[in-house]
C-alpha cells in the first residue's frame, strides 16, 4: 500500500469542514480591506496628513469604494499575449495566497455540537512544506504575469520579482528550521502547543528576524518594493492588467501581508497562547489570534512608513550575502543546542 503523503491529525465531519472553511476564510478575506484601509490611514498620520476622509464615516469606506471602482471597469488584453496565461496569472497569486489560510491555527482541538473540531482548516504533519510549496505558486503568477503580457518591460519585472521571490524564499526557509527543530514537529498546531512554556522569539529571535524580513521580501512591500520599475515608469510585472485582473493582483500583495502576519505570530509568538501561563477559555483562542495578527500587520505599515527603498542590487545582496549565512548559522547553532541540552 502507498504511503499517504501527509498525515491528517483530525477529520471532521464534512458538514463541519464547510462550516470551518467559510468561516476561516470570511475573517482572513476581511482582513484585506481593513488592512488596505488602515495602511492608508496610518501613513497619513506618520507623514502628517490626511487619509482618506471623504467615502464613508471618516473615510472607512474608501476600500469598499476602491474595489468596485475596479471591478466596475472594462476588461481588456495587449493584442499579442498569451490570453489563457495571462488570465492565469493573477488567479495564482490569489490562490498561492489563499491557499496557506488553510492551515492557520486559530485554537485548538475543541467540542462544538458534540464534535471534536480543531480551530483551523486542516493539521497536517508537513504543514511548513505546505506552506512554502503554496509560495512556490506565487512564482507562477508573477512570471506567467509578465512573460504572457508580451511585454518586454513587464517581463523584466517578473523577472525581478521572480529573482527576489527566490532569494529571499531561501533565506525564510532556513530560519524556519530552527522552528522545526525546536519544536521537533512540522505540524502549525504542534509548534504552538510546544510554546507553551516559552514563546519561540525569545531562543529563535534571529530566526524570526530574518522570518520577518525575508516575509517583507515575499510580499513585495517596501522597502523591498522593487518588482515595480520606478526607473521604468512602469508597474512591474502587472503593467498590462487593470480593472479585476489588477484588483487580483493587489488583493494578493496585501493577502500575503496578512499571511505572513499570521503565520509569524503562529511560529513565533505562541498563537492563541497568552503569556505568563494565562489559560482562557477556548472561545477566546481566536479572537488571541487575530489581536496579535493585527499587531503584526501594524508593524508592516510601520517599516513601509519608515525606511526607504534598496536599489535591487542591494537587495539581492542582502539576500543571498547577509540573510542566508545568519540562517544558516542560526540553525546550525539551534541543532548542536537541541542535541546537547
Amino acid at each position: 500500500m502507498t504511503p499517504p503523503l501527509a498525515e491528517i491529525y483530525l477529520v471532521e465531519p464534512w458538514w463541519m469542514q464547510i462550516v470551518k472553511g467559510l468561516v476561516f476564510f470570511l475573517i482572513v478575506f476581511n482582513f484585506v480591506p481593513i488592512t488596505l484601509m488602515a495602511e492608508r490611514k496610518i501613513l497619513g498620520r506618520f507623514q502628517g496628513r490626511y487619509g482618506p476622509n471623504r467615502v464613508g464615516p471618516g473615510g472607512w469606506f474608501q476600500a469598499i469604494a476602491d474595489i468596485g471602482k475596479l471591478l466596475g471597469k472594462q476588461q481588456f488584453s495587449p493584442r499579442y499575449a498569451q490570453r489563457f496565461l495571462y488570465v492565469l496569472a493573477p488567479c495564482l497569486s490569489v490562490i498561492a495566497a489563499a491557499g496557506t489560510v488553510a492551515i492557520i491555527p486559530f485554537g485548538p482541538v475543541v467540542d462544538i455540537f458534540g464534535v471534536q473540531t480543531g480551530l483551523y482548516g486542516i493539521d497536517v504533519s508537513v504543514g511548513i512544506l505546505y506552506v512554502f510549496a503554496l509560495g512556490a505558486i506565487s512564482f507562477y503568477g508573477l512570471m506567467l504575469g509578465g512573460w504572457a503580457s508580451s511585454n518586454k518591460y513587464s517581463f523584466l519585472g517578473a523577472m525581478r520579482s521572480a529573482a527576489q521571490l527566490i532569494s529571499y524564499e531561501a533565506a525564510q526557509g532556513m530560519a524556519l528550521v530552527g522552528v522545526v527543530i525546536t519544536a521537533q514537529s512540522l505540524s502549525l498546531t504542534e509548534i504552538v502547543e510546544g510554546q507553551k512554556g516559552m514563546w519561540y522569539f525569545i531562543p529563535q529571535f534571529f530566526g524570526m528576524i530574518i522570518f520577518i524580513i525575508a516575509g517583507f521580501a515575499e510580499s513585495n512591500r517596501a522597502p523591498f518594493a522593487l518588482p515595480e520599475g520606478e526607473a521604468e515608469i512602469i508597474g512591474g510585472y502587472g503593467t498590462e492588467y487593470g480593472g479585476g485582473r489588477f484588483a487580483n493582483y493587489y488583493m494578493a500583495e496585501y493577502l500575503e501581508v496578512v499571511v505572513i502576519s499570521f503565520l509569524t505570530i503562529t511560529l513565533f509568538f505562541g498563537g492563541w497562547q497568552l503569556p505568563f501561563g494565562i489559560d482562557p477559555p477556548h472561545w477566546v483562542d481566536p479572537f488571541v489570534v487575530i489581536f496579535k495578527a493585527l499587531f503584526m500587520i501594524f508593524f508592516f505599515i510601520w517599516i513601509r512608513a519608515t525606511l526607504p527603498a534598496l536599489r535591487y542590487d542591494q537587495l539581492m545582496s542582502f539576500g543571498w550575502k547577509i540573510l542566508l549565512p545568519l540562517a544558516t548559522l542560526n540553525t546550525l547553532v539551534t541543532a548542536i543546542l537541541v542535541v546537547t541540552l
